[in-house]
């Protein structure tokens, strides 16, 4: 995999070419110092929210008075602010209908869907982006490594990194496909969420791989920048297609139900085809969970915590947080 591969995989130089077929979407650039924000590894402390603080009443039975400490040398965290930018990514979300998802110039960060508010990455503000953003280890990877799987010693290409604002659509996710392009033809097709069993992709396997095939045919063969390269789609309940992303042709990229081993080579491929489909010139290999045996935990379980540190760290459970600062303060007085 070159370097030059994972450059063409940027959202903002296919989006143009592949417009009609996938979701709508706003592309802004990104600050350096918003950059910089993104990377600070202090404290959590997200910017961008435009929610006044709530004050609770004054004799309210509900409210509990928290002392904090009065140790004048507690510095006072405070986050950033970037006014332009986000008045700018406000506009773009209205402008999408109010909910987006967002992400970087590849990556997404669903591997911190946990640590939102409404465990999503729905998000209608900036402080909802940052806080996905700032606990993504996708993210980080874009902004800082983006080239490390690359083999070729070329020069790093030129970036500028972007964020990318898509209408948010509720997408089931037993009708997402990963696709996997050589030399411009379509190899394999692999359920997305390779976790979990869907009956109809299994009653349904042959309409659905006939219809990717089709959509790639039309919409994607020789149109995108290399001949080896990796897409999404999205199959709707009336059966159409839908451009969802593309990724490089290489292990940066999850294989799903293929190995890339099978993929480069092009072994065990045809094993997996019915006599009639391998009279078929060029039809690709479909995969999908048939067994309800065969399910598998999620594979981003590995980045959440525990629910309890997670209530505490988003406010969720306020009283977790006030049995916590209490238990605190008792082992200070013991101290």
């Amino acid at each position: 995999m070159k370097k030059e591969q994972v450059a063409h995989c940027q959202f903002s130089l296919w989006y143009p070419l592949f417009k009609a077929v996938t979701i709508r979407s706003v592309i802004l650039p990104l600050p350096e110092n918003v950059k910089e924000y993104l990377l600070d590894d202090g404290t959590l402390v997200v910017s961008g929210r435009e929610d006044p603080p709530s004050h609770a009443q004054e004799g309210s039975d509900d409210a509990e008075e928290i002392q904090w400490s009065d140790d004048e040398s507690t510095a006072t965290l405070k986050a950033p602010e970037f006014p332009e930018f986000t008045a700018k990514v406000q506009e773009a979300i209205i402008s999408l209908g109010g909910s987006v998802f967002p992400k970087l110039n590849w990556s997404a960060p669903r591997d911190a869907y946990w640590i939102a508010m409404n465990s999503s990455l729905k998000c209608k503000a900036l402080s909802d982006i940052f806080l996905l953003f700032k606990s993504s280890d996708f993210i980080t990877r874009d902004l800082t490594q983006p080239f490390i799987h690359c083999t070729d010693d070329s020069p790093d290409p030129s970036l500028n990194y972007e964020l990318v604002l898509r209408k948010w659509c509720e997408l089931i996710p037993g009708a997402e496909f990963r696709c996997f392009v050589k030399e411009n033809k379509l190899l394999g097709i692999s359920q997305r969420d390779y976790t979990q069993y869907y009956d109809h992709i299994s009653k349904q396997h042959e309409e659905i791989c006939r219809s990717i095939q089709e959509f790639f045919k039309k919409h994607i063969q020789y149109k995108f920048l290399d001949e080896d390269f990796v897409f999404d789609v999205y199959r709707d309940s009336r059966g159409r297609i839908w451009l969802i992303d593309f990724n490089p042709f290489g292990e940066v990229t999850d294989s799903l139900l293929f190995t890339w081993e099978e993929l480069t080579s092009g072994k065990n491929l045809k094993g997996d085809q019915s006599e009639g489909e391998a009279t078929e010139q060029d039809y690709p290999v479909f995969r999908c969970t048939n067994s309800k045996v065969t399910v598998q935990p999620s594979p981003y379980l590995s980045y959440r915590l525990p629910k309890d540190f997670v209530d505490l760290s988003t406010g969720e459970d306020v009283h977790k947080l006030i049995d916590f600062l209490k238990l605190k303060r008792n082992q200070q007085d013991d101290d």
